[in-house]
């Protein structure tokens, strides 16, 4: 039943981040212009996904929701870190969703299988979604977080116990350990920023987050690269 769930509210202190110095007429600077970075992985990941070519052509439409939702996620954060209040965090937690669930989809067709993945790819995407759609009806952030981090722990499971179809599985390992630093980043916001002002914790978890999307694109490449070479071989 809906009421027995537990709920875990949203932090009304969470929108009070420590660095909100306005810059050339844009208030909160750095958390807003730091997802330039979020912008640029997105785009570099979906140039690599457009050039590669997997066994099965379907399975580019995980990674594509994975980059666009990256991609989105630069506009959708920039638009909350302007005026950050729950109303437009919204636009920034879901295509976050998108991302994440992205990455899900595109674990389990490489390591599960393309028929199962196929069935439960827009699911995947719509439960991401319904998440932060069930905190705006709620109030309960819960579903959001099983999305977030239930997705990120099921990749890694997936990781250890079933073998990779591609190459680069260390940029993958290197993404989540790049957005597992970027939480703790972000949980010192405060702390970060007092030592000297110069940037906070949150601004650093952008920049940190996005490059692990980074690794993720440079997989992405690496898995052109191998199915290039692969479709060029006389063997």
């Amino acid at each position: 039943m809906l009421w027995q769930i537990p709920v875990i509210a949203q932090d009304p202190a969470y929108h009070a981040m420590a660095d909100q110095r306005t810059l050339l007429g844009i208030p909160n600077f750095a958390n807003a212009m730091s997802n330039l970075a979020f912008l640029a992985a997105g785009l570099a990941g979906l140039r690599a996904t457009a050039r590669s070519h997997f066994a099965d052509a379907w399975e580019r439409q995980p990674w594509f929701a994975l980059f666009a939702g990256t991609l989105l996620t630069a506009f959708g954060s920039t638009w909350y870190h302007l005026a950050p209040d729950d109303a437009r965090l919204v636009w920034d937690r879901v295509p976050m969703t998108l991302g994440f669930m992205g990455l899900l989809a595109a674990m389990l067709a490489e390591r599960i299988g393309l028929q199962p993945t196929r069935k439960a790819f827009a699911p995947l995407l719509i439960l991401g979604i319904t998440s932060v759609l069930f905190w705006t009806w709620t109030g309960n952030l819960l579903l959001y977080v099983l999305v977030q981090f239930g997705s990120l722990l099921a990749v890694v499971a997936l990781l250890t116990l079933r073998p990779a179809r591609y190459p680069g599985t260390e940029w993958l390992v290197t993404a989540l350990a790049a957005y597992a630093v970027s939480k703790v980043l972000e949980s010192e916001d405060q702390t970060i920023y007092h030592v000297g002002q110069i940037v906070s914790g949150h601004t650093l978890k952008h920049l940190l987050a996005a490059a692990g999307v980074g690794c993720l694109a440079l997989r992405a490449a690496k898995i052109a690269k191998a199915c290039k070479n692969a479709s060029s071989s006389p063997y």
